[in-house]
């Protein structure tokens, strides 16, 4: 291979690996809800919505968002409960 298509330097991250209960599972969409958010905490959205099947803003998991943002905000982990409220305000107009 022609070495003007390397590039050495180039940085592959692995992609996220998230561990969510089967699909049947009644806490799939809570964990699905979190590894959402999770995905656009580390800047992967696309990774965490393959992972899970559902779009971001989605509004399915709109009751576990509202938890999670709670849980951040009593955490007072503000990022995670920005994030939630960006997920929400694109499910309440999808």
């Amino acid at each position: 291979m022609s070495r003007a298509f390397v590039n050495e330097d180039a940085t592959h991250e692995p992609e996220p690996r998230y561990t969510l209960p089967s699909r049947e599972s009644p806490r799939f969409d809570a964990a699905a809800a979190r590894v959402l958010l999770e995905g656009a905490h580390i800047g992967n959205t696309q990774s965490a919505e393959a992972a899970t099947g559902y779009d971001w803003g989605d509004p399915v998991l709109i009751p576990h968002i509202e938890d999670l943002i709670r849980e951040a905000e009593d955490l007072g982990a503000e990022r995670m409960a920005r994030l939630g409220r960006r997920y929400l305000r694109k499910a309440r107009h999808t």
